[in-house]
């Protein structure tokens, strides 16, 4: 991604935060300018209008945001876009409705800013980022949210195609689009899927691309 032509959205009603994430952005990242907005509607407006923005970064409690599941349609309108929450919400449902959704990441506001700026460009170069596991320890309102139960796989056990889907699917393509890029048939890519969900130990696509995240993040 070309960060230099490039922008970002961050729509939230907060606005000290939102200043504290343009400077990280700007400075950081090295966007060349973030389009603060305040609304679900607002956000929406500016993606419409602003062909340059790359990254999108929402908050769950604005006006008009009623659940993580509202990014879906976000996620359908503007496919080539990266999203990513950033909330104060640690609640499992939260984080799993916004992957389910099809967002490239959950960024808890609490990080520090080191730690923020790790999830984000992480996040930009393409990987979906979450907080470290996918189970909650204590109250599912309570914040100590960690996504994926320590990972046994090796890369190794991954067959070269399995890993190809795996990384279509961690950038959050759909099965129609891993089998146009592989050049495979859907019903090949949904055996492939199905092989890939036995070895990372998971049962749905979001809790498959945080864990397929980690692996090839670890075969680097």
């Amino acid at each position: 991604m070309d960060k230099i032509s490039s922008s970002a959205l961050v729509a939230d009603d907060d606005e000290f935060f939102r200043m504290a994430l343009r400077t990280l952005l700007t400075v950081n990242l090295e966007f060349r300018e973030v389009i603060e907005t305040s609304s679900l509607d607002d956000a929406l407006r500016a993606l419409a209008e602003r062909i340059e923005i790359s990254l999108a970064l929402f908050d769950l409690d604005m006006p008009g945001m009623r659940s993580a599941a509202s990014l879906r349609a976000v996620r359908d309108c503007f496919p080539d876009l990266r999203i990513a929450v950033v909330s104060a919400s640690g609640k499992r449902g939260d984080i799993l409705l916004a992957l389910e959704a099809g967002v490239h990441g959950y960024v808890p506001k609490s990080l520090g800013a080191g730690e923020l700026s790790r999830a984000l460009r992480l996040i930009v170069d393409g990987t979906i980022y979450v907080p470290s596991s996918i189970s909650v320890v204590g109250n599912e309102d309570d914040v100590s949210v960690v996504l994926l139960p320590p990972l046994r796989v090796s890369p190794e056990q991954l067959s070269p195609r399995q890993k190809q889907v795996l990384e279509l699917l961690v950038q959050g393509k759909s099965n129609k689009e891993i089998a146009r890029a592989l050049q495979l048939s859907e019903g090949t890519v949904k055996v492939h899927m199905a092989a890939l969900f036995r070895v990372l130990g998971v049962t749905t696509r979001a809790a498959a691309a945080v864990a397929g995240s980690e692996l090839l993040t670890r075969s680097n």
